[in-house]
């Protein structure tokens, strides 16, 4: 069995625990209320950002979420050469004029998060970002941002390697 990518020397990465994520997310939620943007609706890149897209919608009282599933890394440090929206596909119909809040948790090459803000703009919708970490060699800075960092993250829903079922 591969070794989990999480594992290893814990003293070199970012380790975001869950109670530091508690606070992690209200301080990213007082930054955005204190910006006077008022999101009418969350949109979560998947899979990392549905989480703190979750707790987003909570702190900051908007109802309305969705999530635009995106693939790009495909393993530790391996991409596909360009970000790639998978189906199923938002309703964007509806997201014309909208204030969107876009939330992922962190921007790396920011390649992914450029691609999902380019698609919404196109439909009209008056949109913003917010990640948790940025990367110093992302191509987009987020609007919102809690931490920067270099190192490799450790965030507390992907810690552990997949819970797989026996063989039958």
């Amino acid at each position: 069995m591969a070794e989990h990518p999480q594992a290893g020397d814990l003293a070199a990465k970012e380790v975001l625990s869950w109670e530091l994520f508690g606070r992690a997310q209200r301080e990213l939620a007082a930054q955005i209320a204190a910006s006077g943007f008022r999101p009418e609706i969350i949109v979560a890149v998947a899979r990392g950002g549905l989480i703190p897209a979750g707790a987003l919608s909570y702190a900051l009282d908007v109802k309305l979420s969705d999530a635009m599933n995106v693939e790009f890394y495909t393993g530790v440090g391996i991409t596909l050469p360009d970000p790639v929206l998978l189906a199923p596909l938002l309703d964007t119909g509806s997201m014309a004029g909208k204030r969107l809040l876009v939330v992922d948790d962190v921007v790396d090459t920011g390649r992914t998060m450029q691609l999902v803000m380019r698609q919404l703009r196109g439909f009209g919708a008056k949109v913003r970002s917010a990640v948790l970490y940025a990367k110093p060699t992302t191509v987009v800075l987020p609007d919102y941002l809690w931490r920067r960092t270099d190192r490799w993250i450790v965030f507390p829903w992907s810690a552990l390697p997949p819970v797989s079922t026996p063989s039958a």
